[in-house]
């Protein structure tokens, strides 16, 4: 008898409605997404691209703005080209860097948002 209860339970909780259709995507997918997570997971590199957020700056602006090397925003900056978060143009002897595309601007803007509201809620 308590089977029976159980499966129940079970299926009534699949029979649910759901707010949002479930995100499906391919194992390669997932694998992407959480190299972009662990390349963003970082502090300095989150601020970074924040920075790149409002457009184009050079590895000296930022390097000047972080209050960091040169070669520390340098090899920041190595890592999130590599994950294909941000790319690079040259103009004279300067190199300058932007966000890839919307997406990466609208995730960092996101993860920000929600870092500022995380007192607002409720603790589990």
């Amino acid at each position: 008898m308590a089977a029976a209860g159980k499966t129940r339970r079970v299926r009534r909780a699949n029979e649910r409605e759901r707010d949002h259709p479930e995100l499906e995507a391919d194992d390669e997918t997932f694998e992407r997404a959480a190299s972009f997570v662990r390349a963003a997971g970082d502090v300095s590199r989150l601020k970074v691209l924040a920075r790149l957020a409002s457009g184009a700056w050079s590895v000296g602006e930022l390097a000047d703005v972080a209050g960091v090397g040169m070669s520390t925003v340098s090899q920041q900056l190595r890592l999130l080209r590599a994950e294909r978060l941000v790319k690079r143009h040259r103009e004279g002897k300067q190199m300058f860097y932007r966000l890839a595309d919307s997406h990466i601007r609208r995730l960092v803007r996101a993860a920000l948002e929600h870092a500022s509201h995380a007192d607002d809620r409720p603790r589990l």
